[in-house]
C-alpha cells in the first residue's frame, strides 16, 4: 500500500502507513485546487499541519521540512459530505444486522450518535466516492428516501393505532454529523437537526390524513411550551397528561427555540407551502428534504431562507405527490437562490453516488460551483459545522480528496484521501473481496474444500 500511494504522488514518498498521522507538516504541490467559492488554483499547494489546513495559495513554495506529495495534476477538492445518509447506523439488511435507526417507542428524543458503528464495512465504500463527512439521519416512520424512493431503513408507520398515541412517530430522531476517518473518534457533531415526516409519510402518522398531522405537530409543539413553562408542576405530576414523553419533550425544547433545526421531509409543493407556513407560524429553523416539486415554490422557498437536501435524479413520478419531479429541480432552485444540498441514493449502500448525482444535476443546469458547493459547504453550513469542514481554508480540518479527473466524472477516482489529516486506506471490503476471488484457480479457503 506504501509503495502504491508512493507510486501514485508523493515527489517524497509517503512513509506512514494510510490510516495513520502523516508528518507534521504536509504540502500537497502540483494541485488543480476546486474549493466552493473560490477561483480554481490550476497549480496551487496546500499547506497542512497537524490535521489543520494552514494554507491553500498558488505558489509552489513549501515549509523547511515539510512532507511533499505531488498531486501531479490532480484535481483537490474539500472531501464530500453526505447528507441523508445512514452511514455508520447500517450494515447488510439482508443479513438482519443492521443498527436500528428507527424505534416504535422513542420520537424526538431518539439520538442517532448513540447508534453508530466505526468499523461499518460501508463506511469505506462511502469514503472511496469523496466523503469524508456525513450527516446521519434518523429515518421517519413511512419511509425518508428522496422523492418517494424506499431506502435502506425505512418502515411504515404504527397502523390500527389512535393518532394520539402515535404522537411520538410526529419525530424521527436526531441526526448527527460523522467524519469518516478510520478509527472510533468519528462523531464532529450531534443534534444537528430533528426529522419530521410530512406528506403521505407524515398522514399515516397521524391516521391517514394531511390535515390531521399538522394539528397533531402544533399541538405537540405547544405541548413542549407548556412542559418550559411548568417544569415544576409536570415533575410533581401537577399538570395536565402531555401528548409526548418527557424525553421527548425535553429533545424538541431546541426546535421550539428556533436552535436546532427541523428537517421537514416533504416532496409535493402544497406539502411544502404548507410547511413553509407551520415554520413562520411556529418560528421554527426548516431543512426541506425529499422536495421532488421544490422547484414549483422555489420564489417562496428562497425567500423564506430555507435550505433543501434532494437527489436530483429522481424524475420518475413514483405517487401522486412526486408528479412534478425532474432532473431539472436542483438547477431551478439554484438559479432562484435556494441553498442546495446533494445527498446520495438509499442512504448508506449507495451514498458513493452522490457525486455521480452531482453530475446530473450539472449536466440538466445547475452550474458546476453550484454542484460543488452542493456536496461540500453547502450541507456543512447547513448543519452547522462549516467551522470545521466543507471547503479548504485555514483552520479547517484537513479533509480532502485528490481525483484523477473531475470528481463528477464516473471513471474518474480518488488517489489520496485525507480526513483530520491522516491518509485513508483506498480499500473496501468489497475491492478485497474481488481482487480475493477475481482468480479462480488460486486455491480456494479450506472451508470451500471440506
Amino acid at each position: 500500500m506504501i509503495r502504491r500511494l508512493a507510486s501514485l504522488l508523493a515527489a517524497t514518498a509517503i512513509v506512514a502507513v494510510p490510516g495513520s498521522a502523516l508528518a507534521a507538516t504536509v504540502a500537497i504541490v502540483n494541485a488543480r485546487i476546486q474549493n466552493p467559492g473560490a477561483a480554481e488554483i490550476p497549480n496551487g499547494t496546500v499547506v497542512i499541519r497537524d490535521g489543520k489546513i494552514v494554507s491553500v495559495s498558488a505558489s509552489a513554495a513549501t515549509p523547511a521540512g515539510a512532507q511533499v506529495v505531488d498531486a501531479k495534476g490532480g484535481v483537490l477538492t474539500p472531501g464530500f459530505v453526505a447528507v441523508n445518509s445512514m452511514l455508520g447506523a447500517v450494515e447488510v439488511s439482508a443479513v438482519g444486522d443492521d443498527v436500528d435507526v428507527n424505534t416504535p417507542d422513542l420520537g424526538a428524543a431518539f439520538d442517532v450518535q448513540y447508534a453508530l458503528n466505526p468499523d461499518s464495512v460501508v463506511i469505506p465504500v462511502a469514503r472511496l466516492g469523496g466523503i469524508t463527512s456525513a450527516v446521519v439521519t434518523p429515518r421517519a416512520e413511512g419511509g425518508q428516501g428522496g422523492a418517494g424512493e424506499h431506502d435502506d431503513s425505512g418502515v411504515e408507520a404504527t397502523s390500527g393505532a389512535p393518532a394520539s398515541e402515535n404522537a411520538h412517530h410526529l419525530f424521527a430522531g436526531q441526526a448527527a454529523v460523522i467524519q469518516l476517518a478510520r478509527g472510533p473518534d468519528m462523531l464532529l457533531k450531534a443534534k444537528v437537526a430533528m426529522v419530521s415526516p410530512f406528506g403521505d409519510a407524515g398522514a399515516k402518522v397521524a391516521g391517514g390524513a394531511r390535515g390531521a398531522q399538522y394539528v397533531l405537530l402544533k399541538e405537540a409543539l405547544e405541548d413542549v411550551r407548556a412542559y418550559m413553562r411548568n417544569r415544576a408542576a409536570y415533575e410533581r405530576a401537577g399538570y395536565r397528561d402531555l401528548s409526548l414523553s418527557r424525553a421527548d419533550l425535553e429533545a424538541l425544547i431546541p426546535v421550539v427555540q428556533g436552535q436546532m433545526p427541523l428537517i421537514a421531509v416533504a416532496n409535493k409543493a402544497s406539502d411544502i407551502r404548507t410547511v413553509l407556513k407551520l415554520a413562520r407560524d411556529e418560528k421554527l429553523k426548516l431543512i426541506l428534504s425529499g422536495a421532488a416539486e421544490a422547484w414549483r415554490v422555489a420564489p417562496e422557498i428562497a425567500a423564506a431562507g430555507v435550505p433543501v437536501i434532494l437527489n436530483p435524479v429522481l424524475d420518475r413520478p413514483t405517487s401522486f405527490e412526486t408528479l412534478g419531479s425532474t432532473l431539472e429541480n436542483a438547477a431551478r432552485l439554484e438559479a432562484t437562490g435556494v441553498t442546495v444540498a446533494i445527498e446520495g441514493n438509499s442512504g448508506a449502500h449507495r451514498a458513493h453516488e452522490m457525486r455521480y448525482n452531482a453530475g446530473i444535476a450539472v449536466a440538466n443546469g445547475m452550474t458546476k460551483a453550484g454542484a460543488l458547493a452542493a456536496v461540500t459547504i453547502n450541507p456543512a453550513r447547513i448543519f452547522g459545522v462549516a467551522g470545521r469542514v466543507g471547503s479548504l481554508e485555514p483552520g479547517k480540518d484537513a479533509d480532502l480528496v485528490i481525483w484523477s479527473g473531475d470528481p463528477f466524472e464516473p471513471l474518474s477516482k480518488p488517489q489520496f484521501i485525507l480526513v483530520r489529516g491522516e491518509s485513508q486506506p483506498l480499500r473496501s471490503r468489497q475491492l478485497d473481496l474481488r481482487d480475493r476471488y477475481l482468480d479462480l484457480n488460486r486455491p480456494m479457503p479450506p472451508g470451500y474444500s471440506h
